[in-house]
């Protein structure tokens, strides 16, 4: 079977997993007891670890915290900063193409009075950043956050000026960047608006159940602070509390180490690959499909495309047995998609789209399947 599901989640690497082996075998020890080897060993292997996420992004190493995934960094992030901040304003900004996580927590906090702008997009799923900055403007919040590649049809926003724009007024900027990390080029040194990330170490051949938060220190080093999401022992900085989960923070550091080491070599690959998976769609179905999105300024392997006619469910569930591939989000696969939606597409076209998401381990060869649909 041909997967192209890898915006869901994505295989783990053979390092990934020798890597990660021994720490759910012999060194099992707690990194957050003292002395004797096995808790020191682990907590060398937790620090080892967050300096090849820190390095993947580029950012200091103690602005690295690790969670169970992106959602828990989501929701710790944006209801732990309108907690801490809750005298400066209520008003958050968002969009209407976030992931759930960023959406239910907003949703959340409209409950307990808080105001949410949710920012229309275009018909590539981009905030028009002229809307922004009147929106930002005319009632100065005290978060905003957007996604920086979205998970559905790869659409990049501005993220550059997004956050010039929240540094200038000083107003905390969140991106989720789950799917961009290890897949686009950046360095968080060149955005310093950009004051919280997230990310999960799954969609880059890491290991489920672990993510991080990356907190940015201001302009004079002193850490952001925010409300924790998880109270209990103080580890990570009293950030987030509980045994961290060594064997999984070991394999997504080493996860980061090797896209970091292959990320010029992996974008590449990637275009390369999408770039045949398209023609060979649109060889094969010509004036049948519509894509979804375009192709600049994009998340590179991820192609999400129209089948006229065709119910997307019945064409995935007919697939199954020789192309893994989705109807959209994996987190929010039971609803038509609200992505599709805001970018203006009808229900029929939101019930025939399929999102076909490409790694770099994919075979171009083995994309030849589609010739025999």
């Amino acid at each position: 079977m041909l997967y192209l599901d890898n915006s869901a989640t994505t295989q783990i690497l053979p390092e990934v997993k020798d890597a990660m082996l021994p720490y759910l075998l012999e060194e099992f020890g707690n990194p957050s007891s003292k002395y004797y080897s096995l808790a020191t060993n682990a907590n060398e292997a937790v620090k080892q670890a967050r300096q090849h996420v820190a390095s993947l992004v580029s950012c200091d190493i103690d602005e690295v915290v690790f969670t169970s995934g992106a959602t828990e960094s989501n929701n710790m992030i944006i209801k732990g900063v309108a907690d801490y901040y809750r005298d400066k304003g209520n008003h958050i900004v968002t969009t209407k193409v976030e992931h759930p996580a960023v959406l239910e927590a907003c949703k959340y906090l409209e409950q307990r009075d808080y105001k949410v702008t949710y920012l229309d997009v275009d018909q590539f799923g981009r905030i028009n950043i002229n809307d922004f900055k009147q929106v930002i403007e005319e009632d100065p919040p005290i978060l905003v956050s957007i996604i920086w590649g979205n998970n559905e049809v790869g659409s990049l926003n501005p993220i550059k000026e997004i956050a010039e724009l929240c540094e200038e007024q000083d107003i905390f900027f969140h991106t989720d960047a789950t799917q961009v990390i290890g897949k686009v080029k950046f360095s968080l040194s060149d955005y310093p608006g950009i004051s919280f990330l997230s990310g999960s170490a799954h969609k880059l051949h890491g290991p489920k159940g672990t993510g991080m938060a990356i907190l940015r220190k201001d302009s004079l080093g002193i850490p952001v602070k925010l409300t924790p999401l998880m109270h209990g022992g103080g580890q990570e900085r009293d950030y987030r509390s509980g045994t961290l989960a060594v064997h999984n923070i070991v394999g997504f550091g080493k996860a980061a180490e090797l896209a970091f080491e292959n990320l010029n070599h992996n974008i590449s690959k990637l275009e390369e690959l999408e770039s045949t998976l398209s023609g060979l769609l649109k060889e094969k179905f010509s004036d049948h499909i519509i894509f979804n999105n375009d192709q600049k300024d994009k998340i590179p392997g991820i192609v999400s495309v129209q089948f006229k006619g065709v119910n997307n469910e019945v064409l995935v569930k007919s697939l199954a047995d020789h192309i893994a591939s989705s109807t959209g989000s994996a987190c929010s696969s039971s609803k038509p998609s609200h992505v599709l939606e805001a970018m203006g597409c009808t229900i029929e076209e939101i019930r025939s789209t399929v999102r076909f998401s490409i790694s770099p381990t994919t075979d171009s060869q083995d994309l030849a399947i589609f010739n025999e649909l």
